[in-house]
């Protein structure tokens, strides 16, 4: 007689788990290179980038032209290359920022990079990196033309700005570029934040000078409280110690607190 033996049963066995990789960490570096290039790449960016060196030409062009010989010194050039410089730099802060909500690619990018505060950061050494190059390509266009112009008119060449001068300046113009950075933030928009900036820059200095000229209370009043009043003064060098305090005051005011305002709520927002 066969006896048929029991059907062996089999012990279910668990696969091996598989260990999932971490996603690679985005350096910060990779993203302030990927945000210059983005400022680069759109046709407003390089026209932006590229009136900087132009208005340069063209303010070093008029000074040689219309200036009095007596005022032929490199802090003549400095400053009118300063003016359309302390407009432009401002302005690429603000589209570097904008474009993520105004041309929709906010969602792709904070989804390859989820944080955002690192995205910002990102853009804001990119625009600083800007700023710095741009700068140091136009002051010596100044230069050049402080010795051309002197030559020219066949009167002595001056150099009435040194070095902490011209640091000044580059101060003073990365202030206004920050002051349009944190508008882009605040605001999120190109169209009202490039109104905004110029509301800052040209409306408010002329209505509170008015006032300051009218009303003696607000003449020893704006240096503490016009940011605009602060700013000025660097591109005029010279700065002493109560003028540093009155700019740290004014830069703290309108330019951290209303940053550090829109960042939480940039942070916070939905991305469509």
């Amino acid at each position: 007689m066969t006896t048929i033996a029991p059907p062996q049963q089999t012990i279910p066995t668990t696969p091996p788990r598989v260990r999932q990789e971490s996603p690679v960490h985005i350096p910060l570096s990779r993203i302030a290179r990927v945000e210059l290039r983005k400022s680069l790449d759109t046709r407003a960016g390089f026209w932006l980038l590229a009136s900087i060196g132009i208005t340069s030409l063209l303010a070093t062009g008029a000074v040689i032209a219309f200036a009095p010989t007596n005022q032929f010194t490199y802090s003549t050039f400095t400053l009118a290359i300063g003016f359309p410089m302390s407009v432009i730099l401002p302005m690429i802060a603000i589209l570097s920022v904008t474009a993520e909500w105004s041309q929709r690619s906010g969602l792709t990018t904070f989804t390859l990079v989820p944080h955002r505060t690192r995205i910002l950061l990102g853009k804001a050494i990119a625009a600083v990196t800007i700023a710095v190059v741009s700068m140091l390509v136009a002051f010596p266009v100044g230069a050049v033309g402080n010795v051309i112009g002197s030559a020219i008119h066949g009167v002595p060449t001056v150099w009435d700005h040194g070095v902490v001068d011209v640091l000044c300046m580059v101060a003073g113009n990365t202030l206004l570029l920050m002051v349009g950075f944190m508008l882009g933030v605040l605001i999120r928009s190109s169209t009202a934040a490039l109104v905004a900036y110029l509301i800052y820059a040209f409306v408010a200095p002329t209505l509170l000078t008015f006032l300051a000229l009218n009303q003696k209370w607000f003449a020893d009043l704006q240096p503490w409280v016009d940011p605009n009043f602060s700013q000025d003064a660097l591109f005029q060098g010279g700065f002493h110690g109560e003028q540093w305090a009155q700019l740290a005051l004014t830069t703290l005011v309108w330019l951290v607190v209303p940053l550090a305002f829109g960042v939480r709520s940039l942070v916070r927002s939905e991305v469509k």
